[in-house]
């Protein structure tokens, strides 16, 4: 098996709802684990997701989790999720679906480095980047 770098999102209370939204995005399955399976955290928390983990039939590899409301919890602040691949339509399509009520930061067009580049705060407040490139030089 080879070494793959996976985003890791933190959510507070919806991780489940956000894996199921990128799912439906970047296509894959989702598998989870709450907190309860593993007898770990307060029973108020037993059904907040523990583990989650999408992986898409192209490779694609993120996983999530909700944070205990006893940990600090900052969204969006501190991490960006980067795309990148050869195959524009394909990328304009997850770009498009993670527009779905967020917010374009750069719009998904030709970029400087010759790429289609695109930047987007998703409606959980997460920061990606997708990077299409026909060239494969991965800009």
């Amino acid at each position: 098996m080879s070494t793959v770098l996976a985003p890791y999102l933190s959510f507070r209370a919806n991780a489940e709802e956000a894996m199921e939204f990128y799912r439906s995005v970047l296509g894959g399955e989702v598998t989870s684990n709450r907190y309860g399976e593993f007898h770990m955290g307060s029973p108020e928390e037993a059904d907040k997701i523990m583990h989650s983990q999408l992986v898409t039939p192209g490779g694609l590899i993120l996983m999530a989790a909700d944070t205990p409301d006893e940990l600090d919890f900052t969204p969006g602040t501190n991490f960006s999720v980067s795309i990148s691949g050869e195959d524009v339509d394909e990328l304009r399509g997850y770009f498009d679906g993670l527009s779905e009520g967020g917010t374009v930061t750069a719009p998904f067009e030709q970029s400087p480095w010759g790429a289609v580049f695109g930047m987007v705060t998703d409606r959980y407040q997460i920061h990606w980047m997708v990077n299409a490139d026909p060239a494969g030089s991965d800009g």
